[in-house]
């Protein structure tokens, strides 16, 4: 199974720290983020691994490289602005293939066990979500969970982790190279009862602002 990071968001909440780095290349207690999901991925066995870029995408390159020494290989799909996340993975899909892909944002801190999405059957849906219980920066939450299907109604809600296992197909009316996102595409599948789903109850965290960083930075060892 491969595996792509979503990296090319200019991270506008972060600044300054993003005026001058890439959101995934910021650091908690001395490890970028990117690198964490990185590790993660190839203690699952997932070792081919695509990564998009656009904002200051040549430092990601230059930090991360090919990926050997992560025992990883890393691609790069490269953007000359950032196609939002459905348009960014419609773009990168030649070199993720025709089989079902994990995708992950890339300005997470997470303990979720990658392995658990390796080889799980998606029968007829479109896509697998991880969920998690709504941050107090967004306590609407996104979807809703019953059973092991994903609702874009019903109560309580969920949010969305950033974390998914998805078929290609899922992208097949975004033009390569173009914008898209990810969250109307996924609302047509639950729509259609194709999007299956689960809650994480480890830790999760969307670095999403100086402030969340530093409390992070303040009690991760």
């Amino acid at each position: 199974m491969k595996a792509m990071i979503l990296a090319a968001g200019r991270g506008a909440r972060m600044k300054p720290l993003t005026d001058a780095m890439p959101k995934p290349l910021i650091e908690v207690r001395g490890k970028t983020l990117i690198a964490r999901l990185i590790e993660a991925l190839a203690r699952a066995g997932i070792r081919e691994i695509v990564v998009n870029h656009a904002h200051l995408g040549h430092l990601i390159e230059a930090a991360l490289g090919d990926g050997r020494r992560f025992g990883a290989a890393i691609h790069y799909s490269r953007e000359a602005e950032a196609l939002e996340t459905a348009g960014g993975i419609a773009k990168a899909l030649p070199l993720l293939g025709a089989e079902p892909f994990i995708a992950v944002n890339g300005d997470i801190f997470c303990d979720f066990d990658f392995s658990t999405l390796v080889g799980r059957a998606l029968g007829q849906d479109l896509a697998h979500l991880v969920l998690v219980a709504n941050p107090p920066h967004h306590p609407e939450g996104d979807f809703s969970l019953r059973g092991t299907e994903v609702e874009s109604n019903g109560e309580p809600k969920l949010t969305f982790s950033g974390i998914g296992l998805y078929r290609p197909e899922l992208f097949k009316s975004i033009r390569s190279g173009s914008k898209g996102q990810l969250a109307p595409l996924l609302r047509s599948a639950m729509a259609r009862k194709q999007v299956s789903g689960e809650m994480h109850r480890g830790v999760w965290h969307d670095v999403g602002t100086p402030e969340r960083l530093s409390a992070l930075n303040g009690h991760v060892a």
